[in-house]
């Protein structure tokens, strides 16, 4: 009799393309050995034992009872750091809230058993997805339970700002009775801005209109034809501050996001704006927004969301007169708990018996051999999806992408689905709280109302190399680089691998070529002498350094685009002082 036994790899092949979660589980249906071999009766013993799931945050009873028809569960509440990494050795899948730190040292101490841990909950920055995708880890959240409780807590944190409510409470209990210090402000007729029109934003915006608010969002993935059907108008980051009475966070924590709501921002808002936080307290730099209420621009904030969590006990925001604080309720409800707990626990229990969640959030492990050979267009695919949605100019909704392959290989011998996962990704993820990969990459774009269609262009010659180039479109947009535009009418980015690295080597239907490293700064310019020198020196006096530049033209002395590669980001007065120069007709600044 022979033995075998398989790892949990997520296997991608272009001669199989079916996806496969393989994962040996304990079974009781193994056929007796003889007690006389005691190596089969050791192997008969471990292979009848349920797998151990370790919780360690509170989780609603249905969930457990869920696992627990399934799973031994150790519910082990408030674990250090150091107590977690000795108990995960002994356990198969750990499910955790937002309280518990997964880190690198978990992984590692869990010598290769831990399979697929579980996020209770929307957000992931509490795991290292890195650590978790390198051991073999799969993980698992619970998006949608939780949509309508934090609406609804956003929608309280609203009118109980707007009434001064906690204060006036507060009051009251003090022995106090001062109706002229908390005179409110009416919602009716108000102006709501809604940053971030996912499925929180959306329901906050339907219940913000039922209070007689004007709406409006900004949010470059929304399609319009969903905001339209509530009657919300999307605009641009800057029009959204600008004009709202009243500001109601919802996107993600993401580079991108990251501390956006600045003292640029809050320059640019109405003076007595009210701002809601239901969503990740990194959007907002803390130390802007003590500045903002000081000094009036923001009249009142709401907060259920912290930098750190919990904030320290002396916290000047936290105690600031005009700030209403909760302690991370929005996801608080009975109802909302219980949805969560059975969410999370069908997606880990799924995950232990071999089948693929729509909800994981990490990358697939594919075979070295496939991973080697596409790993440069594998990088070149999510930049170019990076670069082209940068491109869209704001309120312009994405829906349609198309993607062009240009290779000597038969369509048979190329499966592009790893490639246009990552072009998903870079499309997406900037903004979004999704971990964007092969297991989830259609569903997340088919929720997001994204539709990606594939052309293959055959070429002739050595089909060695697995791809020539790389285009990616998006149509029916408009863009805030109006060069970026195509004779056809669409966003066109186009990219080939050059010495193993990633190139742009067209824009619109602009020629370039530049290395894909660092930053770009894209310039459509009257082409005449002097130019790259006067944008270099610009760029030299600012101690950036350029790692590639290129430019491309349609005529002698017409308009030519150029493009160059930078290290560092440079500051807004650079910037300024480049789109000054003359001959330069429009710019843009990119994140790679």
């Amino acid at each position: 009799m022979a033995a075998s036994c398989s790892t949990n790899n997520l296997m991608f092949s272009p001669n199989n393309p079916t996806l496969s979660w393989n994962f040996s589980l304990p079974t009781t249906s193994i056929p007796p050995f003889r007690k006389t071999n005691k190596r089969f009766a050791v192997l008969a013993t471990f292979m009848s034992t349920k797998p151990t799931v370790l919780v360690t945050e509170k989780l609603g009873e249905p969930g457990l009872e869920l696992l627990k028809n399934f799973a031994n569960v150790d519910c082990s509440y408030n674990l250090s750091p150091e107590e977690l990494c000795t108990k995960i050795s002994l356990c198969d899948a750990l499910i955790v809230r937002s309280g518990t730190k997964v880190s690198r040292e978990v992984f590692e101490s869990s010598g290769g058993r831990l399979k697929v841990i579980g996020r209770a909950g929307v957000g992931i920055d509490n795991v290292d997805l890195s650590a978790a995708t390198e051991h073999g880890c799969l993980v698992v959240n619970a998006p949608t339970a939780n949509t309508i409780a934090a609406a609804e807590h956003g929608i309280a944190l609203l009118t109980a700002m707007a009434r001064s409510i906690a204060q006036a409470d507060a009051s009251v209990k003090a022995g106090q009775w001062q109706r002229s210090k908390y005179v409110g402000v009416s919602l009716v007729g108000k102006t709501l801005a809604v940053m971030g029109f996912g499925k929180v934003g959306s329901e906050v915006a339907r219940r913000a209109k039922g209070l007689g608010m004007q709406v409006i969002s900004h949010d470059p993935y929304a399609p319009a034809d969903r905001a339209r059907a509530i009657g919300v108008e999307l605009v641009s980051f800057d029009e959204a501050i600008s004009t709202a009475d009243f500001i109601s966070l919802h996107m993600p924590l993401t580079a991108a996001t990251l501390r956006m709501f600045n003292d640029e921002a809050f320059s640019k808002m109405k003076k007595g704006v009210r701002i809601v936080n239901v969503a990740r307290g990194g959007v907002i730099d803390e130390e802007a927004l003590i500045r903002a209420l000081d000094s009036g621009i923001v009249a009142q904030a709401a907060l259920d969301v912290f930098t750190e969590e919990p904030p320290a006990k002396d916290s000047k925001l936290v105690l600031h007169e005009q700030v209403t604080a909760t302690p991370h309720l929005g996801a608080s409800t009975m109802e909302a708990q219980e949805g969560v707990a059975i969410e999370i626990a069908e997606a880990v229990v799924g995950a232990l018996k071999g089948e693929l969640a729509a909800t994981a959030v990490n990358a697939p492990m594919v075979p070295a051999e496939v991973l080697s050979e596409l790993a440069p267009f594998v990088a070149l695919a999510e930049k170019l999806g990076r670069l082209a949605v940068q491109l869209v100019a704001g309120g312009s909704g994405v829906k349609t992408v198309k993607v062009t392959y240009a290779s000597a290989r038969s369509p048979d011998d190329l499966d592009t689905r790893l490639l246009q996962a990552m072009i998903i990704k870079g499309i997406i993820e900037p903004i979004s709280s999704v971990f964007v990969n092969l297991v989830n990459a259609d569903f997340t774009a088919k929720q997001r109302g994204l539709r990606i269609t594939e052309e293959r262009i055959v070429l002739d010659g050595s089909p060695e190399n697995p791809l020539e180039s790389i285009q990616v479109q998006i149509a029916n947009v408009e863009s805030k680089f109006a060069s970026a535009i195509s004779d056809f009418g669409e966003i066109t980015v186009e990219g080939r691998v050059k010495d193993g690295k990633p190139h742009l080597t067209k824009v619109g239907s602009f020629g370039v070529d530049v290395s894909l490293e660092g930053s770009l700064i894209l310039c459509r310019q009257i082409d005449q002498p002097g130019i790259i020198g006067k944008v270099g020196s610009l760029l030299g006096e600012e101690n950036i350094n350029v790692n590639f530049m290129s430019v491309g033209r349609n005529a002698p002395r017409k308009q030519a685009v150029m493009t160059i590669g930078v290290d560092e980001e440079p500051s807004r007065e650079a910037l300024k002082r480049i789109g000054e120069t003359p001959a330069i007709e429009e710019f843009v600044f990119l994140k790679l």
